[in-house]
């Protein structure tokens, strides 16, 4: 086959027409629109670069179109040519989500823009989410205030800073009820909720499950509760090892409670032998942390409203 064809191939034929066909499927929940996470069973699969990259998050495998027939079906270039041939047309299903409309100039810096947006308060839309919808304690919302961690975003979303070791902001993670994403031009380090000096430092995968970890923990003195995003990037990786570093380190995998979950628990016990370091697993019992919190608050909810079922009534005097 030409070269040229090769490459008309490459760019008419887009990744998720290749995993849809294979039986995939968009999980919209941990989705973004640079970042399309795709599901078949345990199987996971990340399309990026506007749908004409992948990678696989669970091993090192990565490429284009071709590759990622390869890499699904263990054929060789050749049948994977033609393979990709008889997709052109299919055009695969839409996932089905809206951004949220950026409101902020684009040529503002990131520590620009974030410090144009203000902080959560009690009553304002970003606290009213993270209250009643997240159902993180107050006592943490108002700590991570305190700590210049949180942003209003647009539409009631919040904004949580990742910072890097001066504690400059790098980014942030955006979610809200309508949207979920990364700061667009910002980059991923860590996002820190608890002390400075703390020793005992617990990773979870999003701001929100650092926050809910915290809520469960009563935000234990010595812990700092972090997130990475849901990423691995060189630069969150070399924080944690300067973290693991420290004299006394503890460093908690408090990943999610899936495949991705325990290979990133991996990676993390991985950089904890290499530093010298403690290591402890702390799994939620559900996927995430803050399913585990909003599940235990439903629960005492439910409770109280029992007990109050059975509180004997109060008989009304007789009339006349």
């Amino acid at each position: 086959m030409e070269k040229s064809n090769v490459e008309e191939l490459r760019s008419g034929v887009l990744c998720a027409a290749v995993l849809e066909q294979a039986g995939f499927a968009v999980d919209a929940k941990e989705s973004t629109k640079r970042a399309v996470k795709f599901r078949r069973g345990d199987e996971i699969i990340i399309v990026i670069h506007d749908g004409k990259g992948w990678f696989d998050p669970l091993s090192e495998a990565k490429g284009d179109v071709f590759r990622l027939v390869e890499h699904l079906k263990g054929v060789r270039f050749v049948e994977a040519l033609d393979h990709v041939a008889d997709l052109i047309g299919f055009v695969a299903s839409d996932p089905g989500w809206t951004r949220v409309p950026r409101k902020q100039r684009p040529d503002l810096s990131i520590s620009a823009r974030w410090q144009s947006r203000r902080g959560p308060w009690p009553g304002s839309m970003t606290w009213r989410y993270l209250r009643d919808e997240r159902r993180l304690p107050e006592t943490i919302i108002r700590a991570a205030i305190r700590q210049d961690r949180l942003r209003e975003g647009p539409r009631g979303s919040m904004w949580a800073a990742h910072t890097d070791e001066t504690g400059a902001v790098t980014g942030w993670e955006e979610r809200g009820p309508e949207w979920r994403g990364f700061a667009t031009g910002g980059a991923k380090v860590l996002f820190r909720f608890g002390p400075v000096d703390a020793i005992r430092f617990c990773v979870t995968e999003a701001a929100i499950d650092a926050m809910s970890l915290a809520g469960f923990e009563k935000a234990r003195p010595g812990s700092v509760y972090l997130s990475t995003g849901g990423g691995w990037a060189p630069a969150t990786v070399a924080a944690i090892r300067r973290l693991a570093a420290r004299k006394g380190a503890l460093l908690v995998a408090a990943t999610d409670n899936n495949i991705q979950g325990d290979i990133y628990a991996c990676r993390l016990e991985a950089v904890a032998a290499a530093a010298g370091c403690g290591f402890e697993r702390l799994r939620p019992a559900a996927d995430d942390w803050n399913e585990d919190l909003r599940a235990m608050k439903e629960s005492a909810k439910e409770k109280r409203r029992e007990r109050k079922d059975r509180l004997p009534h109060a008989r009304r005097p007789r009339q006349g």
